[in-house]
């Protein structure tokens, strides 16, 4: 028998309220609850107004030496801390990882383990490069022993079920895996008493509706769940009112694609033909210290590339073993290599934070791509730059691209023909 989660007595804090819509900088808040709506915790300023009563935090925060939480972190620990459910609509880059982590430790430590049975945490997350990364996190930050497992296809398997069944709290997981695991018996989820579903728009996009809803039939329906996202399509509105509990939800910046604000964003206007010549020059003319991802729509494209660049470069796309997406990361993390050559795989929650360059050798599918290209470079308060190639046969998004350039006050470069591109636009 499982214990009552006791909400009221799940946190020892105290936080200042306002009964109203909360907005702060580039932060609002707005409770989702019908009918009668609930305070809003004020957003933290400092970590102590979150984490004073847990020094084992405390220490680990300034070991890493962070300076003050993110906007997220700042209006997301309150809210989580108080035991409400979550929703958090922001980039990848913006701190959100920690913005569940954190409040995740906590509740797992306040919770019973003799009568757990399994596992307290399961964090979903729709690729295997997102999953380790927050597994990574997980390990920097590690607190009271808590033990972690990332899953995700593609992985060892054996291995895999072999820690499960030895006892983990914290389970990371891509949907696939996870069910499969599920289904077969070697994982328990009715332990589960904190869900995160980390980046839903894209599980959702990615067609993991059907694994998520099998998985969640298994989790106790008193549970606390955080979602984030970095859009609120329909979907994940959907989503969010079959799974959460009058959550309350936070956004950071707009609900539209307002690119970051941190990246000087380049449109170069150019012929197909010729821009194979110009990425050539772009690599060559990189400064020592610079560090670049160049994205491409498909695999040959990136094959004609390394094979044409004479340089050390790595590369990332779907059809790679995952010992070699791994490499390819580690040696972009460690400077091994400076130039990363990646198809739309790696366009959300790649995490290189001193990637200095995104360089856009074909135009995404969509302007929401786009957006999230441009957020690899730019990232935890650092400048960056994306220079984005556009040919004729990219003219029928020409309207939206000038709305996000606009949006996100970037001047428009002489190279970046507005009039010429609205007016041919198909």
């Amino acid at each position: 028998m499982l214990s009552i989660v006791d909400w009221h007595n799940q946190y020892h804090m105290l936080f200042d309220y306002i009964y109203t819509q909360k907005e702060n900088n580039s932060i609002s808040c707005d409770d989702l609850k019908d009918g009668e709506k609930r305070r809003i915790p004020n957003p933290v300023c400092k970590f102590e107004d979150a984490f004073k009563y847990h020094p084992d935090i405390m220490a680990n925060i300034k070991k890493v030496g962070f300076e003050k939480p993110t906007p997220i972190q700042s209006q997301a620990w309150p809210i989580i801390l108080q035991g409400f459910d979550l929703i958090g609509i922001a980039q990848t880059g913006t701190g959100k990882t920690l913005a569940y982590l954190m409040p995740g430790f906590i509740h797992l430590d306040s919770q019973p383990i003799e009568k757990r049975n399994g596992p307290g945490m399961l964090v979903l997350i729709p690729t295997r490069e997102l999953a380790l990364q927050v597994e990574a996190e997980c390990l920097k930050y590690s607190y009271k022993g808590i033990k972690s497992i990332c899953v995700y296809g593609g992985g060892d398997r054996k291995g895999q079920i072999n820690t499960v069944t030895k006892g983990v709290d914290i389970v990371i997981a891509t949907p696939g895996r996870l069910n499969d695991l599920q289904m077969n018996g070697f994982i328990n989820l009715k332990s589960i008493t904190y869900l995160v579903l980390d980046e839903a728009d894209r599980m959702l996009d990615m067609g993991f509706e059907p694994q998520i809803m099998k998985i969640l039939l298994d989790i106790r329906p008193d549970r606390q769940t955080v979602m984030t996202s970095a859009t609120w399509p329909d979907g994940v509105r959907r989503l969010a009112k079959s799974y959460l509990k009058d959550p309350m939800i936070v956004y950071v910046g707009t609900l539209d694609l307002a690119a970051v604000n941190t990246v000087e964003q380049k449109i170069i206007v150019i012929p197909e033909e010729e821009k194979r010549a110009f990425t050539h020059h772009f690599v060559d003319t990189m400064k020592s210290d610079d560090k670049a991802i160049i994205f491409v729509g498909k695999k040959l494209t990136y094959v004609e590339l390394i094979l044409d660049s004479g340089i050390p470069v790595q590369s990332l796309h779907g059809n790679r073993e995952q010992c070699d997406r791994e490499q390819a990361l580690d040696d972009v993390q460690k400077s091994k290599v400076r130039v990363l050559i990646a198809t739309d795989l790696a366009s959300r929650g790649l995490d290189v934070h001193d990637i200095t360059h995104v360089f856009n050798f074909d135009f995404p599918r969509n302007i929401e791509e786009y957006v999230h290209r441009v957020g690899r470079t730019g990232r935890a308060g650092r400048k960056g730059e994306a220079i984005t190639l556009v040919t004729r046969s990219d003219w029928r998004i020409a309207s939206e691209l000038i709305d996000i350039l606009k949006r996100g006050n970037q001047c428009l470069h002489c190279n970046f023909h507005v009039s010429c591109l609205k007016d041919k636009k198909s």
